[in-house]
């Protein structure tokens, strides 16, 4: 019963650039809208019941193997869910990585687009407001932001299973902000990738028009001549662009990093992928083991 009691304890207990960029905004088709009687903010936000028992049996399978619950106190630790933040500059990697971060812990991955655009969706207060600057072109102010995070933070599925801020805050002000507004991380994990080694990656980077799937030219080019022969680069994937952005990034990363200097991991996103996940995981792995 006690181990029962501790496992629960750690499932509950509380513990791209980084720029500011205007984020595109698509009015909702009626498919995404709410049907007839049901509440816009659950059609738009929460999981299923099942979904959300699911999430919390992974938790349940990720403590066990870990050994955690036979003498820990059951009620030092109650509430607690991973509460992740992923930053890194443009192809640094970021998105693999929070897929693997995703599959192995259950979290909910968020990105600020996508929290914006539900939230707009869903017709909520900080919602409105965002459609509002959206809808001008304008940037949606960081207190209007830092608004969408926080609601959506607070909804069940990220409070039961955890979440993974994606890229966010960009700026020492966004960081600021979320820790004003009562949000905390259990770990900021920073890709490390040199500036040479992201243009490398980026301005070798060609989409598939027909299927949507990215190559690059020199790591991982088609085979199929005729796939080879339409391929196409995106307009921003230049090296003169690259490096603009770049040079957004490091204006704010490093303040950034400052503000999470006691949860700060910093991992060398050149190795592969599977090499950068298995630090990653180790780095998560010891903040719930501590």
């Amino acid at each position: 019963m006690k181990s029962v009691l501790s496992i629960a304890a750690l499932l509950l207990a509380p513990a791209n650039a980084f720029a500011p960029t205007p984020v595109a905004f698509a009015p909702p088709s009626s498919s995404t809208r709410a049907a007839p009687g049901r509440h816009p903010r659950r059609s738009a936000f929460a999981l299923g019941a099942s979904k959300n028992r699911q999430k919390i049996a992974s938790r349940t399978k990720w403590a066990e193997a870990r050994g955690h619950g036979e003498d820990e106190d059951a009620s030092s630790d109650a509430g607690r869910a991973p509460k992740l933040i992923i930053a890194g500059a443009p192809a640094s990697g970021k998105g693999t990585q929070c897929e693997l971060i995703k599959e192995k812990y259950g979290v909910v991955h968020l990105s600020t687009g996508d929290m914006l655009r539900a939230a707009v969706a869903a017709g909520t207060d900080v919602g409105k407001q965002a459609k509002d600057f959206m809808d001008s072109g304008k940037l949606v102010p960081d207190e209007v932001i830092i608004g969408v995070v926080k609601d959506r933070l607070d909804e069940s599925d990220c409070a039961e299973s955890g979440w993974l801020l994606d890229g966010f805050p960009r700026t020492p002000a966004q960081a600021e902000a979320l820790a004003d507004a009562g949000v905390s991380a259990d770990c900021f994990i920073f890709l490390n990738v040199p500036d040479d080694v992201l243009v490398e990656r980026v301005v070798g980077r060609r989409t598939d028009p027909e299927t949507g799937k990215i190559y690059h030219m020199t790591f991982s080019p088609p085979e199929d001549e005729e796939v080879l022969a339409r391929l196409e680069q995106r307009s921003d994937d230049t090296e003169e662009k690259v490096k603009v952005r770049l040079e957004q990034f490091h204006a704010n990363v490093e303040a950034v990093k400052g503000s999470y200097t006691d949860i700060s991991v910093e991992v060398d996103g050149t190795r592969k992928p599977d090499e950068v996940s298995a630090t990653i995981m180790e780095s998560i792995d010891a903040v719930f083991a501590a």
